[in-house]
């Protein structure tokens, strides 16, 4: 094993926020800069015609990678050191296979499904999920044969199988696959959560020559918090915008899992030409190096927070990943797959859409903007911006009323914070 491809030190294994501060990366090979360089190339020299060859033997799968031999810098659209390096320490957490890094998390998860999914084939899904990922399913998949079901998230997992039982009949009668089960999970915005092994376990009990793939939106809790190949998912998929890149200046995302799936993913990747830039995957590797910091502040604020709203005079209902007035499944399901609630809450206040836009234009801490995870706090009103094109019938039935606001919680000082807050419920 390369020494900065170790792991651990003497008889401990290292902690990934360890890792973080080089692995995957080796001085020597960038004039001894402690930090990775911005490898800004287009193209790479071979040694010799034989490199050349062999790169793209393994690159383009028409023979297997030795166990010890690196996929050679061919172009950047196939690999770069940059991607390489981020994409190494990102495998760390999720103790995945192989990871990819894209430009955006829509890219990761588009690529991916069109990599599992074929004409015929059908996709569940669970609802509520963020609007692009739905509108993707609902819109965008049928135009190419592929059959997208909604099921809701927090309906359990006797529902969802029952689904995967119908899904698989019926694509077998058309001559068709189950394809795959797109979880996200805690659902975007009301964190209800989804039995993730139970899901895997419902899957691989499926009578179907090929077991459908179970991929994981992990962005509101990874890769902290929730472990999804861990509890048996295929596929775990983020939105690097969020918490791993954590400062709201950057859109990226990524797709880890296991080697034979993610082999399918590479090529999707390579063809389609979705993969990130290398100042991107640069800026991303300097995030790790704080990312448990954050998240860990993020989160000890949000619980506070919560803490506080629960049984505000201004507020129905605070939604939070298992939390106190969560069903006791959903506690259950919390407390086997989740090692925190994270820092994304939702919050449904008296009155609708009126008193919900008084409260989100009185806020002055918080901005009011989509997107979440990032050091800084933010609000946004799902049912009229991310979630706006979902049909009235739709909103009722995964709970995004008018008077739902969600709440991304930052790192600054929690009582200022809760100052900005309350003063904002007072106005409406």
């Amino acid at each position: 094993m390369p020494k900065h491809k170790n792991r651990t030190l003497g008889t401990r294994t290292l902690a990934p926020e360890t890792l973080m501060m080089g692995y995957g990366y080796d001085p020597a090979l960038s004039e001894g800069a402690i930090k990775t360089p911005i490898f800004q190339a287009s193209t790479f020299v071979f040694k010799s015609a034989e490199d050349g060859k062999r790169f793209f033997e393994v690159a383009y799968g028409l023979r297997e990678k030795d166990p010890d031999e690196a996929l050679g810098l061919i172009y950047s659209r196939i690999n770069n050191p940059n991607l390489e390096i981020l994409e190494d320490r990102l495998s760390v957490w999720d103790a995945a296979d192989r990871t990819l890094v894209f430009s955006s998390g829509m890219a990761a998860i588009t690529t991916a499904v069109l990599a599992v999914s074929r004409p015929g084939d059908i996709v569940l899904y669970t609802a509520p999920a963020y609007g692009g990922t739905e509108y993707l399913f609902d819109r965008i998949l049928p135009r190419y044969g592929v059959e997208a079901r909604a099921v809701p998230a927090g309906e359990g997992s006797a529902v969802l199988n029952e689904a995967i039982q119908t899904a698989a009949e019926d694509a077998a009668v058309r001559g068709g696959r189950l394809a795959a089960v797109f979880v996200e999970s805690p659902a975007n915005p009301t964190n209800e959560l989804v039995d993730i092994a139970q899901t895997a376990r419902d899957l691989a009990a499926l009578n179907q020559a090929e077991r459908p793939v179970l991929a994981v939106d992990n962005t509101f809790l990874g890769p902290l918090w929730q472990r999804p190949l861990a509890l048996g998912a295929d596929l775990a998929l983020y939105s690097l915008t969020k918490y791993v890149g954590g400062h709201s200046d950057l859109i990226a995302g990524a797709c880890m899992g296991r080697a034979d799936i993610m082999a399918q993913v590479a090529e999707m990747r390579t063809i389609g030409g979705s993969m990130a830039d290398p100042h991107t995957a640069w800026l991303l590797t300097r995030s790790l190096e704080t990312l448990h910091l954050r998240m860990e502040r993020s989160q000890v604020n949000a619980i506070t927070l919560a803490e506080r709203l629960t049984g505000h005079s201004k507020v129905v209902e605070v939604l939070t990943a298992g939390g106190a007035l969560a069903s006791a499944e959903q506690q259950r399901i919390f407390a086997e797959q989740c090692a925190g609630p994270g820092s994304t809450l939702s919050i449904r206040l008296n009155g609708g859409e009126a008193e919900a836009f008084r409260f989100l234009d009185s806020l002055t801490l918080f901005k009011l903007a989509v997107s979440l995870g990032g050091s800084e706090s933010l609000a946004s009103h799902p049912s009229s911006m991310t979630h706006s094109d979902y049909t009235s019938e739709a909103k009722a039935r995964c709970g995004i009323g008018d008077n739902l606001v969600r709440l991304s919680v930052g790192i600054e000082n929690v009582e200022d914070l809760w100052v900005d807050l309350a003063q904002a419920l007072d106005r409406i």
